[in-house]
């Protein structure tokens, strides 16, 4: 059984919410907010919750923006994440840095900066909200490197 968990990007002026890693997995590097979904609580509340203990923001109207699916012979390595993107929120950044660093970054380069490899395929489709939701898998080897995306393709009307 796969842990479920969010990330949610905070866009505004050309910019986005990032917080540089903490903990494992991958400490040093630039993600998105979020955590597991909590017994009883839907993606989308995690989502918001997430963002809320994380930095202090509060999320209006959060978009689903991707469902990914990582996977590896290990069984402590199989996520699914629910993505979601929030251009409308309110509060001031605050944040004990227990997770990371929170900094706002570039759109423009935001890709330039030390992300999983995941994240680095994931972050500019699910960012372009005139695309469908992106949904794939990621699968991994023994030593967790990702050898392979399952990219599936989403039904539009």
């Amino acid at each position: 059984m796969p842990k479920l968990t969010t990330l949610i990007y905070c866009v505004e002026n050309e910019k986005v919410l990032l917080a540089q890693r903490k903990k494992e997995p991958f400490v040093g590097y630039w993600i998105a907010p979020g955590g597991k979904i909590d017994p009883g609580e839907s993606p989308y509340q995690c989502a918001v919750r997430e963002l809320a203990e994380e930095t202090g923001l509060n999320a209006q109207n959060p978009r689903l923006r991707g469902i990914i699916t990582e996977t590896s012979p290990s069984p402590d390595w199989q996520w699914m994440i629910f993505i979601y993107v929030v251009t409308s929120f309110s509060g001031t950044i605050i944040s004990d840095e227990r997770e990371g660093i929170l900094r706002w970054c570039p759109l423009a380069n935001s890709v330039d900066l030390h992300m999983p490899e995941a994240d680095r395929i994931f972050f500019p489709r699910v960012l372009d909200i005139n695309q469908p939701v992106y949904q794939a898998t990621f699968h991994y080897d023994d030593n967790l490197l990702l050898n392979k995306v399952s990219e599936h393709p989403a039904w539009v009307s």
